[in-house]
């Protein structure tokens, strides 16, 4: 039997030293026909092992809603045949830029402050949760013939609390489920996130970007004895909306991997190949030392500046890496796999069907519901999309400053019909004040939760009122759009979509609402991955072929979004575009997608 073990001096595989030398690669953020050319690429980077999250979120939006838990276990597999081993992360909080931390809105909406704590009713549900998961991590484990050769409990969570009972109880559970495997935890190296994170009889191993020798020294006054692991080398790091684009010298990168080795150390990258946040699951942050400062979405773009880009091509990261770890792995390594193909040449999708915010919200949206105080997203089931709020001003009344207190995240407001402004959190009432009687509406949309920090788990929409002076407007109608409701087969195609050249003259409506479209791809020789590109339009989301793109903005930096290869079809392919603030011209641009990053760093990540 195959067996992987935890030794006072290292790492052990069939009784034999090896050294770890891993890269994070997320299964949910690649598309699955890709997964085996992203392997590939670790293996010829000099990696002999990958790592990846488990987003429950992903996993069980709803309660009891479970689906496709089979994707790790594939994943698991391909990691198999690439001759590589495989950490997995389980959480149930996982971090990653993701969003709600990967944990379901309705753990959080529920539990509010109790979740990641000893909490009796959070731990069932996350018991319920693990049983249903981890059979595809039990099967296959190193000693039953499977590359699974270590098991995290928990996620960083020195950086968050310090409930012992649930750590340990955490850590029971994953043995109790039938993980054998060595189980480790992972924190920044100081004092309180170790002590806060780390479990009695675990492996604690590290994060950190650069400085391996101190942070090395700390965990070893933590940690006597066992094999030193940095479990989150930071050779890259992620872009916020509205901010500067974040890149890390390559060169100075491959001179801090150089020292974690050179320490005695395993390593695992992160990230070893971003991928993307598809479908809107970015997370979001929080500036400030306690995490209640700005609100900083992510972005949907997940390169990371990672040493494989987002379109699966080498960076000059890569191969800098790749010399340093040749010295290490003590093996030939393979030659790169095949570099993906880009789109052959320039494609325009002319936009030439439109259906109002309104009349996705019929076909699509869920029921109505009033009540005193506007609902949370948390309340009405939303996690990704939109929420539709209406209320009236009363009347006769003057002209008074109309706003919304506790929002989140951004809101287009008309009133009687025609548009007043947009509202942010922290940005004050509308330009103009509104007299009554009026009627109001707000469509709000969440730009991803927060995933690190006092903050995980806050709730989205109009989280306090909507206020006109200081009088709150209660009787509130709202009605949610789930973002996964375009998912469902045949769905869109109930909308009823009419001219474009109609909305384009139908003023104010116009704006916003989906837009439809088509593009020819000529010849399978034409085939490959994709840029898309929105010039002039302001926010929304895009799907091509039903697969759902993830968000853009102009707020930037990101400019292009990401169109994997397998998403495309010889022939005539098909475009969604929803605008929830100002449309462009009816067209988007597809092309042979974004040059590898290069340049001088921006801000530059710890």
């Amino acid at each position: 039997m195959t067996d992987f073990t935890v030794a006072d001096d290292g790492f052990r595989f069939d009784g034999k030293p090896v050294r770890l030398l891993s890269g994070a690669l997320h299964y949910f953020r690649v598309h699955e026909e890709q997964w085996g050319h992203r392997l590939a690429m670790l293996a010829a980077m000099g990696l002999n092992c990958v790592e990846t999250y488990v987003p429950w979120n992903l996993h069980e939006p709803r309660e009891g809603e479970v689906r496709d838990v089979g994707a790790l276990g594939r994943f698991l597999d391909a990691v198999e045949r690439a001759g590589l081993w495989a950490i997995v992360r389980p959480g149930p909080y996982i971090c990653a830029e993701w969003e709600n931390g990967g944990l379901p809105v309705w753990v959080t909406g529920r539990f509010g402050r109790r979740v990641r704590t000893r909490d009796a009713e959070y731990r069932a549900v996350v018991e319920r949760w693990f049983r249903e998961l981890l059979p595809q991590v039990v099967a296959r484990q190193v000693e039953r013939g499977g590359p699974v050769i270590l098991v995290q409990a928990e996620n960083e969570y020195g950086s968050f609390g310090s409930d012992a009972v649930y750590l340990e109880w955490l850590a029971g559970l994953l043995r109790e489920c039938g993980v054998s495997v060595p189980l480790f935890t992972s924190d920044g190296p100081e004092d309180h996130m170790l002590t806060g994170g780390s479990v009695p009889g675990l492996l604690a191993t590290a994060n950190f970007g650069s400085g391996a020798r101190e942070g090395f020294e700390v965990l070893r006054r933590h940690q006597p004895e066992g094999p030193l692991m940095c479990m989150e080398f930071w050779c890259g790091w992620f872009d916020h909306w509205g901010a500067e684009p974040v890149l890390r010298d390559a060169e100075e990168a491959a001179g801090a991997l150089r020292e974690i080795l050179e320490c005695g150390a395993s390593v695992n990258l992160y990230m070893a190949h971003g991928g993307t946040n598809f479908a809107g699951w970015a997370g979001a942050n929080r500036g400030g030392p306690l995490q209640d400062g700005e609100f900083q979405p992510t972005v949907t773009s997940y390169d990371y500046d990672a040493p494989v880009d987002e379109y699966g091509r080498p960076t000059a990261k890569f191969h800098l890496f790749r010399k340093v770890l040749q010295e290490y792995a003590r093996r030939p390594l393979p030659a790169l796999p095949p570099e993906p193909r880009g789109l052959a040449g320039p494609v325009r999708a002319e936009l030439t069907g439109w259906a109002g915010l309104g009349d996705v919200l019929e076909v699509l949206g869920g029921p109505e519901t009033e009540s005193g105080v506007p609902p949370t997203f948390e309340e009405l089931g939303v996690d990704r999309g939109l929420v539709r709020y209406r209320v009236a001003v009363p009347g006769p009344r003057q002209a008074y400053p109309l706003g919304a207190s506790g929002l989140r995240d951004r809101a287009v407001v008309s009133v009687d019909g025609v548009r007043a402004g947009v509202l942010a959190e922290g940005s004050g009432p509308l330009p103009e004040p509104v007299a009554g009687p009026a009627e109001v509406e707000l469509w709000v949309e969440s730009l991803g939760r927060v995933n690190y920090g006092p903050r995980l788990g806050e709730p989205k929409g109009v989280t306090g009122g909507v206020l006109h002076e200081r009088q709150y407007l209660h009787g509130v109608r709202a009605r949610g759009l789930r973002l996964d409701a375009f998912e469902v087969p045949g769905a869109v195609a109930a909308v009823p979509f009419g001219p474009v050249v109609a909305a384009a003259g139908a003023g104010d409506a116009g704006r916003t609402g989906l837009f439809r479209g088509e593009f020819t791809v000529e010849g399978a020789a034409g085939l490959g991955h994709a840029g898309l590109e929105l010039p002039g339009w302001t926010r929304g989301f895009v799907w091509v072929n039903g697969f759902c793109l993830g968000r853009y903005w102009s707020a930037g930096p990101q400019r292009i979004l990401y169109v994997p290869g397998p998403v495309l079809r010889e022939g005539v392919n098909e475009v969604w575009v929803l605008e929830l603030e100002d449309a462009g011209g009816p067209w988007v641009e597809l092309g042979p997608g974004a040059p590898v990053r290069t340049g001088t760093p921006g801000v530059v990540q710890p």
